[in-house]
């Protein structure tokens, strides 16, 4: 009688953290030159929160946009150094290297075509897209890319609510990785994002998760999604390409 009270165990969560995933490569933790880390102290907080989650590499990636954040190879590369002087000071051990998120705008096309573009790994360029509306000289460019030896990664294809699954497709088929933020998971960026991220992860489209991380905000919510089932699902079920920067 006693056992008709007693409430459903519940199932206990698998203890895992992001040491498999092993590096993040979509971060915003150079000080002072993005919307990311604002000063040298900031970016330690967000990178000790990070290695605290069992990341083991970091790939910052600060934005290239012509009318916001106008980055070159010299304005990254001097935050790089100003950040692995101060690691060195709080003698954290940590590998953190620098690549770039270039903004598909107006001049992305003549930076393609200049190869003047930040890589990481094997020559991996992150892009991203408007929120608004995908650019129309998009599969051009992307062709272009590969044609130069480039392999595309798309930033966080889960914020583009004007895409869909077929078109999601079309794209990946075009040669172009996927890398989904791991916050999505949790529903930072609200139920839409995370419904896409979900499908995504659903039909074998994701090649790189990570934290695209600004703010302790963010730090919060990469802890968060630890909890999340899909999250389990796309570290454990199919092989994610992340390792492949180390």
């Amino acid at each position: 009688m006693f056992g008709l009270f007693k409430k459903k165990e519940q199932k206990k969560h698998i203890t895992f953290d992001y040491s498999s995933l092993m590096v993040d490569m979509h971060s915003h933790v150079l000080p002072g030159i993005d919307d990311g880390a604002q000063n040298t102290q900031e970016s330690i907080f967000l990178i000790k929160r990070m290695m605290e989650l069992g990341i083991k590499k970091i790939i910052a990636t600060p934005h290239i946009m012509i009318d916001y954040y106008k980055n070159t190879p010299e304005t990254i590369n001097g935050a790089l150094e100003i950040l692995k002087e101060e690691l060195v000071k709080e003698k954290m051990d940590i590998e953190v290297q620098a690549a770039a998120e270039h903004y598909f705008d107006e001049t992305f096309e003549a930076r393609v075509n200049e190869e003047k573009l930040m890589t990481m790994g094997d020559n991996y360029v992150l892009f991203e897209f408007s929120f608004i509306n995908k650019p129309p000289n998009a599969i051009p460019v992307i062709q272009k890319l590969n044609d130069l030896g480039y392999k595309p990664i798309l930033a966080h294809p889960e914020r583009y609510p004007y895409m869909d699954l077929d078109q999601f497709k079309a794209l990946h088929n075009w040669g172009v990785d996927f890398q989904v933020n791991t916050i999505s998971l949790a529903g930072y960026y609200g139920k839409e994002s995370k419904r896409l991220a979900e499908e995504l992860i659903d039909n074998q489209l994701v090649d790189f998760i990570s934290s695209d991380m600004h703010h302790p905000r963010h730090a919060q919510a990469l802890k968060n999604a630890l909890k999340m089932p899909y999250l389990e699902k796309v570290m454990f079920d199919y092989p994610l390409k992340n390792s492949l920067l180390m």
